[in-house]
């Protein structure tokens, strides 16, 4: 016979311990304000024990198995801290009005990093395994996360990265947002020497600009699903989208000791997207101001269209650079070569906040007359692919402008 007065706090630690673990982090935090035996439980000075088991229980990915974009293991983890935020940012997007004003930049850098640390793919041919990635997916499914309006600099380039990387949402799908998109990606004023002619920002410093990686995002998927739409062939399958942001690293294999750590060498399947340059010279007046963009009623009365283009080029690696700003991972420098004829040059390197950015000039024989540069979305190796702008090597004017996608398609070299 139970005593009347038996009470849930008379019951062992242990037994205890494990009834706050199927809770809900925010039911752990509220029961260890009812007294003070629950808040030593939850908040005791070896409170990592308790806190780590609190973090597996949920449908997050074991860190201790996840690698960084790079490529590299995780170490010091800080599994109360780490799991707090992940909640708080799950508050935050289900209802944005609790959101504090300093606090949606680290929002937003929580989200990033659980999509870029996430455990590797064994092989290309193995199926997408991230927890990480399918709680991403289903917290931000319905875009309205993504389409806020953001308040800094920080703030718009964040928020940007993620939706570059979370792929199309539901509003992207209205003529207005790729009326946008288009007018920003084929405007000439976007492309400068002071950002190498590609998304970098226009201060020389060689930083990613992901509002124009998101754009080229946008337009190239929109245009691919819109070439295949009778097909029924989605964004999904052209790698447009987080479910193939998992970095492939085989076993045994040790990218600070890799060469190739970009996975260059092999088979790569380059498309790209423009429009005919001659129909928007009359409205690229490159004597406009610099942040006066491109007139977007241009692309209103559904005239002008892109031209999808693929081909299949293989890349070798020649030779590495050290980078000392970079020691593991050193400039790697490429060739390919189409028909005998077409032949692209280029390398990969760091940028100065630890991004994978391709070069390439491309022509025929000794001729060069292309120029791309581009940004690796998802982690290191990944099947997401490089995506990037493309342009002449003289940079007219009146040359083209248009994206360019390639994901790897033959891994057996790697």
């Amino acid at each position: 016979m139970v005593s009347d007065s038996a009470r849930i706090a008379d019951l062992p630690l242990e037994v205890l311990e494990r009834i706050l673990l199927i809770l809900d982090p925010l039911d752990v935090a509220s029961t260890a304000q009812v007294c003070r035996l629950f808040r030593g439980l939850v908040y005791s000075v070896s409170d990592e024990h308790f806190w780590r088991a609190l973090y597996l229980a949920q449908s997050f990915d074991d860190p201790r198995e996840a690698v960084t974009y790079l490529g590299d293991r995780r170490t010091n983890i800080k599994w109360r801290e780490e799991l707090q935020r992940i909640i708080r940012a799950r508050t935050v997007v289900k209802d944005v009005t609790v959101c504090r004003p300093d606090e949606r930049c680290q929002v937003l850098r929580t989200l990033l990093d659980m999509v870029t640390n996430v455990p590797p793919l064994p092989f290309p041919e193995s199926e997408p395994t991230s927890r990480n990635v399918l709680w991403i997916q289903t917290l931000l499914q319905d875009g309205a996360f993504l389409d806020l309006e953001s308040q800094s600099h920080e703030e718009e380039q964040l928020r940007a990265r993620l939706h570059a990387w979370f792929g199309l949402t539901d509003r992207d799908a209205l003529a207005t947002q790729r009326v946008i998109s288009r007018a920003y990606v084929y405007s000439q004023r976007n492309y400068r020497s002071s950002n190498s002619f590609g998304p970098f920002m226009r201060d020389g410093s060689g930083v990613v600009n992901w509002v124009h990686m998101q754009k080229l995002a946008h337009v190239f998927a929109s245009a691919l699903m819109e070439k295949d739409e009778d097909e029924g062939f989605g964004f999904e399958i052209c790698s447009l989208n987080l479910a193939f942001c998992q970095a492939v690293i085989p076993p045994r294999l040790d990218l600070n000791r890799e060469t190739d750590w970009a996975g260059v060498e092999g088979l790569w399947r380059i498309s790209y997207c423009f429009m005919d340059h001659r129909e928007l010279l009359i409205y690229n007046d490159l004597n406009l101001p610099e942040d006066e963009p491109l007139d977007p009623s241009i692309f209103e009365e559904g005239e002008l269209q892109e031209t999808f283009c693929t081909v299949d080029i293989f890349f070798r690696v020649i030779n590495v650079e050290p980078d000392p700003d970079h020691p593991t991972r050193p400039k790697i420098n490429y060739i390919g070569e189409m028909d005998g004829n077409f032949s692209v040059v280029g390398y990969v390197k760091l940028t100065p906040d630890d991004q994978i950015r391709w070069h390439f000039v491309a022509g025929n024989g000794d001729q060069p007359v292309w120029w791309g540069e581009a940004i690796v979305m998802g982690n290191i190796r990944s099947q997401f692919g490089v995506l990037g702008a493309w342009s002449t090597t003289l940079h007219d004017p009146q040359d083209p402008i248009g994206a360019w996608k390639c994901p790897l398609v033959d891994f057996s070299h790697q």
